[in-house]
């Protein structure tokens, strides 16, 4: 190993950001977060700033609320600028590993700014917040009311921002984890995902005040419709970049519950054709992201569900049985996603995916994906009515016995993803590794030979890899089957410098790993786990080697709450998600003649 090489890796701290970069992010926050109090309190003090100016010319442009015009606008360019910074930091971490300090990050600024962007639209929209107003309002003082879908805006962005201290506290508590499956990391991700929902009710809110359908509107529906799908896709990341830590059956659950819930919605919502424009807002969305990363930035490529097959399934659905009885059509659409779009997306797999979905996936997967798609099917349903009621629509009552449907939808996919989530390490599977060179020192590269004991190991797994990252790049080599046993690598594997390579076998429910080498790490502190010419190793949890600088010893009590307090705050959003929606649906009355003008300008706090 070169020394820049172990400058780089011990620079990198591996417990926590270093006190500098506390202070200058505080920093940031505090004048972002001061900034936005002053603007309310002057807004609501009565003042007419030049952002209040703004925002009247636009509302008045697009025949629109003050408080949802320029709202909404800012929203869409905060999370297109989170999303891609999510996507490039994800890259970084695959290509380089972990950071030498969270602002030294270029990707996180971009993500800093882009959720603090969803929440000063929600703050914004609150502080603009005047007659005309929907009939679902939430009273904040006497004489201010502000609508629903604002406050979500608000919540959500006050989620994910919280990600960010949390996830420093958990680096000091647990060590570094440059997976995407952690917990402060998920708050992160999940406070923007749905945040466009609150974007999408407080777009209905604008309609259900003015009754206008213009272009502009129309346009900002299909985007965030496509929006919506791209968060709920977000979750699919660690398998997008082929270095997941669960087990592969995971993967269809995701897209499945994704496809539904946000197709579904968009066909009850924006009617004919609403699933195949949210698809293709999807893709626009996803492609120039996957450009950006892969070829200007130069990282590994984000790949990414298709969703066009579900699309046309859901349209097909809704032409056969219709969509006014919803419940009705979202578990028929989910029934049909759950089959026909599942056997879909494990075709377009074996196209693009680095991971196809082999067939030892089902029938497991075939069930799990079945029951979460029909799940999604219901809760799509719900919230395209609850959109649809928010707009002022018309719609037939629901009858009480199926108002079940939706907290059953709910369950029943978590119930999915919660059975998908459990990994263990099973019986005892050690490998003889024999190494030959393919490129000498600095640069060595090699391929290798496993025999596996016992044999059958291997031979109903759903991935057995060897996968090297964190050293410049990213390679995910299926390995090929060569006799009983035995296997063989079919690319050159970089065993220098930072790269980590292991060899990856996820079978049932145990996912593993072994080592083939690790770069020597003092600020864990760890040892270089060399690749020589022949050793033999045993697998372990694989976790263990993607999360290699978690702390050892810490106290499983200290773990047990940890975990604890970041579900309880996600349970909390949920909760305020469904309940702002379900409430919002309920005030919400006919629509008003389009407004010409916006509101007066002066107001009471």
């Amino acid at each position: 190993m070169s020394p820049l090489s172990v400058l780089a890796i011990d620079s990198a701290p591996a417990g926590g950001a270093a006190l500098g970069q506390i202070i200058e992010a505080s920093a940031v926050f505090a004048v972002v977060l001061g900034g936005l109090a002053w603007f309310v309190r002057r807004q609501r003090g009565g003042s007419t700033l030049s952002l209040t100016a703004a925002a009247e010319k636009m509302a008045t442009a697009v025949r629109f609320p003050v408080w949802a015009a320029l709202p909404l606008q800012a929203l869409r360019v905060s999370l297109l600028v989170a999303l891609f910074g999510m996507y490039w930091d994800i890259s970084i971490h695959i290509d380089k590993g972990r950071d030498p300090g969270p602002l030294a990050n270029p990707a996180h600024w971009f993500i800093l700014f882009g959720l603090a962007g969803v929440f000063a639209c929600g703050a914004i929209a609150m502080a603009l917040s005047r007659d005309p107003l929907p009939g679902g309002t939430i009273r904040l003082t006497r004489y201010w009311r502000v609508p629903v879908g604002s406050a979500l805006l608000l919540g959500c962005g006050t989620f994910s921002l919280m990600g960010f201290p949390l996830d420093d506290v958990w680096h000091r508590l647990f060590g570094q984890d440059v997976t995407l499956f952690g917990p402060t990391h998920l708050m992160l991700i999940g406070g923007a995902s749905m945040s466009t929902l609150g974007g999408w009710l407080m777009l209905m809110e604008g309609i259900q005040v003015t009754g206008t359908r213009s272009t502009w509107v129309r346009l900002g529906e299909y985007a965030v419709a496509g929006g919506f799908l791209v968060g709920l896709s977000t979750f699919q990341a660690e398998f997008d970049f082929g270095v997941p830590q669960f087990r592969f059956v995971l993967e269809p659950v995701m897209v499945m519950a994704a496809a539904s819930i946000a197709l579904v919605t968009a066909r009850v919502r924006l009617g004919r054709g609403g699933a195949l424009l949210a698809c293709l807002s999807f893709l626009i969305i996803r492609g120039t992201i996957t450009f950006l990363v892969a070829v200007p930035l130069g990282r590994t490529v984000p790949h990414f569900p298709l969703y066009i097959a579900e699309a046309l399934i859901v349209e097909l659905v809704a032409l056969a049985v219709g969509t006014r009885r919803s419940w009705r059509f979202g578990a028929a659409a989910g029934a049909a996603v759950g089959t026909a779009g599942l056997a879909a997306e494990w075709g377009w797999s074996h196209v693009w995916a680095v991971l196809p979905w082999p067939s030892t996936l089902w029938p497991q997967a075939a069930v799990l994906g079945l029951v979460t798609a029909i799940g999604g099917g219901i809760i799509g349903a719900w919230f395209g009515n609850s959109l649809n009621r928010t707009a002022g629509e018309p719609l037939p009552p629901v009858a009480t016995a199926t108002r079940w449907l939706a907290p059953a939808g709910f369950a029943a996919v978590l119930a999915c993803i919660a059975i998908s989530l459990p990994i263990t390490t099973g019986p005892a599977v050690k490998a003889d590794v024999t190494v030959r060179e393919v490129t000498a020192a600095p640069n060595r590269t090699v391929r290798a030979t496993i025999t596996l004991t016992p044999a059958g190991a291997a031979d109903d797994a759903a991935w057995f890899t060897a996968t090297s990252w964190q050293g410049g790049g990213e390679v995910v080599d299926r390995l090929r089957k060569t006799g009983p046993g035995t296997w063989e690598t079919t690319k050159p594997l970089p065993v220098h410098d930072s790269w980590k390579t292991t060899l990856r076998l996820q079978r049932g429910s145990d996912v593993l790993g072994l080592p083939v080498y690790m770069p020597e790490d003092n600020a864990i502190p760890a040892k270089e786990i060399p690749a020589d010419a022949s050793f033999t190793r045993s697998f372990v949890l694989d976790k263990k080697l993607l999360q290699r600088e978690q702390k050892h010893g810490v106290p499983s009590y200290l773990w047990t709450l940890a975990y604890v307090v970041v579900g309880l705050l996600a349970a909390l959003a949920l909760a305020c998600i469904a309940g702002g929606t379900a409430w919002a649906a309920r005030q919400a009355r006919a629509p008003e003649q389009p407004a010409t003008a916006p509101v007066p300008p002066k107001v009471r706090v």
